[in-house]
């Protein structure tokens, strides 16, 4: 029996025929059958380019259908598709070329002539370019190529992608990904989510992520639904998009504006059935906010790039603002404490650590970095901190990395910072660790005032004041425009440590 996922695509692909798999607002369309064919002739271009089965094809373009094409058409010959982040520089690309040793790099054919000297200096043997209207040279050579119809045999652990990670504690790691961690996780959310060939996914996110690529993208596949793909997200297309679509999945930075729009209503979002947020925290704020002027409830859910998605609120059932919902069906999960691993009890915060079908198979070539995080009975140390209530809802407290240890107390981030966000004044906030003589570390609060806001560093103060324990409150409230976010609208806490790292010394 093959493991190839594309096997399953294929099937829908033929079951499906004519029906729309990808369109655009220019007016272009993929059906399913296009996507079999096309990608048929990219997997002949691949393999006329010398890919061959479990070499690494790094991708480095803007968002368009055929960039999707080619994934396809690198799990249906075995290959192993690394799609990288857009906004990744030149000596980035040098060391990820370095680390995976691709048999092929994909790349604008705005930076072309740069591609081809990394590429020539790390040993990387094809460029070829990929634009946002089926143009460039890998297209040409697809369209010369002779189409390969057959879909390669694969085994349960063959590779189908390679994500790296953002690497904000070390160098990126490369998190290798099998075609059935994949394709048990799709299988799962279709159900979770109740996905179906009637489905038009409005897709503006980006397609280098786990969330963009394998959930929105796969889920699609494995249900037959269709996707309006859109170059990025955009307040005003939204709007027009969700008289005709049925699902959208976004950032929380996408809640937020919309929830803010007065163009939110019922009415406008009558069409709709689910809106799924991931990829960052979703305030309970904005939950709240979203579902009075809406009416609908916003479904988050929470994954990782090693595991795809783990666990989730309930599709039927109370949505929880503020939680991830409960453990998606397939996989395990345990929460246990920092020093000693043992499971703690209900209530109690922990590391969260899961198990399942889904979870990645290693780092690319970091054996001793892959033995620390995965550990000898199938569970993955995520790094997050979390707890489950007494309805089995889990609560993300916040990363490991980011726990304040001040005066020898623990202190979670998130609690502070759900206080200070409660203030009217306060668009949003960030709490840090900084380096502190006397505490080991200083809770420092990084605040967002609200348009023409006046509050300053005492008024935050005096809100916590009987609200918290004195160790938790914050020793300084900085005010910024915004706050340092990537791609995926994480907010990045260890740019804001390094800003204000010599606070206290």
């Amino acid at each position: 029996m093959s493991h190839n996922l594309f096997e399953t695509f294929a099937a829908r692909m033929r079951e499906r025929g004519n029906a729309d798999f990808i369109t655009t607002r220019e007016g272009r369309r993929y059906s399913y059958a296009d996507a079999l064919g096309e990608s048929g002739r990219l997997a002949g271009a691949l393999t006329a380019l010398g890919v061959q089965q479990g070499d690494r094809v790094a991708v480095q373009v803007d968002k368009s259908p055929e960039a999707i094409l080619l994934y396809l058409a690198c799990l249906r010959i075995g290959a192993v598709y690394l799609p990288l982040n857009t906004g990744y520089t030149g000596e980035e690309i040098r060391y990820f070329l370095t680390d995976a040793e691709p048999a092929l790099f994909v790349c604008r054919a705005a930076v072309l002539d740069e591609a081809r000297r990394l590429a020539a200096e790390t040993g990387c043997p094809a460029v070829e370019t990929l634009g946002t209207a089926a143009d460039g040279s890998l297209m040409e050579k697809a369209a010369a190529a002779t189409l390969r119809d057959d879909i390669v045999e694969l085994g349960e652990r063959d590779l189908a992608a390679i994500l790296y990670t953002s690497g904000t504690t070390g160098r990126s790691k490369g998190a290798m990904l099998t075609h059935r961690n994949l394709g048990s996780n799709a299988e799962t959310l279709v159900g979770a989510w109740r996905f179906s060939a009637e489905d038009r996914l409005i897709h503006a996110l980006p397609i280098f992520h786990t969330h963009g690529l394998f959930v929105a993208c796969n889920v699609t596949l494995m249900a037959g639904a269709s996707m309006r793909f859109l170059p990025k997200f955009d307040a005003d297309v939204i709007f027009e998009e969700m008289a005709h679509g049925t699902v959208l999945m976004g950032v929380p930075t996408f809640y937020t504006r919309l929830a803010a729009d007065e163009r939110l209503t019922p009415e406008a979002t009558a069409r709709m059935r689910l809106f799924v947020s991931g990829s960052a925290p979703l305030t309970a704020e904005t939950h709240e906010a979203f579902e009075a002027k809406s009416g609908h409830a916003i479904l988050e859910r929470y994954g990782m790039t090693e595991t795809n998605m783990n666990i989730s609120n309930p599709y039927d059932g109370a949505r929880r603002a503020g939680t991830v919902g409960m453990p998606l069906p397939g996989v395990e999960m345990r929460i246990t404490d920092r020093e000693t691993g043992a499971e703690v009890p209900e209530g109690e915060i922990g590391m969260l650590q899961i198990r399942g079908p889904n979870v990645f198979i290693g780092y690319w070539r970091m054996p001793e970095k892959t033995r620390e995080e995965l550990l000898e009975d199938g569970f993955f140390i995520t790094g997050d901190l979390a707890m489950v209530d007494d309805q089995g809802y889990v609560h993300i407290v916040g990363r490991d990395k980011d726990l304040v240890i001040s005066g020898g107390y623990n202190v979670y981030p998130k609690e502070v910072e759900q206080l200070i966000d409660e203030l009217d004044e306060v668009q949003e906030s960030a709490v840090i660790g900084l380096p502190h003589p006397d505490f080991g570390e200083g809770v420092t609060a990084v605040v967002v005032r609200q348009p023409g806001a006046a509050i300053d560093e005492a008024g935050v103060l005096a809100h916590l004041e009987g609200r918290l324990a004195r160790y938790k409150q914050p020793k300084r409230v900085f005010f910024v425009e915004v706050l340092p976010r990537n791609t995926m609208g994480k907010v990045q806490k260890n740019e804001l440590r390094r800003q204000y790292d010599a606070t206290y010394r």
